[in-house]
């Protein structure tokens, strides 16, 4: 995947963009803020360093919102299509996958399981939290 790129879009079409390379990792996250973020019971992410991100147009109808400083979380202010959060701590950009539809999704690990309201039985790592190289505990819960 070194040497792909991915075209990105809000639910409008407004806000385009491009991802490059490989992403850093791409999972599941349960955590309440991107439940309540997404409408969903789990978040699918793919985290990218920031620099594989190029917005190609319709940057300045982007919208920022930060509930913490940990993920300043985007969207389109004319449709309200939520695209990426970058997360400044971890020096990454999580693209979310539902807006990558050439992505082809490979998850590795779920993270803040302990949160989780939809237990899914997949054989992938169920992180407690965080890995420990991310800033969390490293604590795997069970299936």
């Amino acid at each position: 995947m070194s040497d792909s790129s991915y075209q990105g879009s809000c639910f409008c079409g407004a806000i385009q963009f491009t991802v490059t390379g490989a992403p850093v990792a791409m999972g599941y996250c349960h955590c309440t803020s991107c439940r309540h973020w997404s409408a969903g019971p789990v978040n699918a992410f793919s985290l990218w360093q920031p620099d594989a991100v190029k917005v190609t147009q319709g940057a300045d109808n982007i919208g920022t919102y930060h509930k913490t400083t940990q993920s300043y979380r985007k969207w389109c202010k004319t449709c309200g299509g939520h695209i990426f959060s970058e997360h400044p701590g971890m020096g990454l950009t999580d693209v979310y996958t539902g807006v990558l539809p050439g992505l082809p999704f490979q998850p590795s690990l779920h993270v803040h399981y302990a949160e989780t309201v939809l237990h899914i039985r997949d054989g992938l790592p169920k992180m407690k939290d965080m890995p420990a190289e991310m800033g969390g505990s490293g604590v795997t819960l069970a299936e």
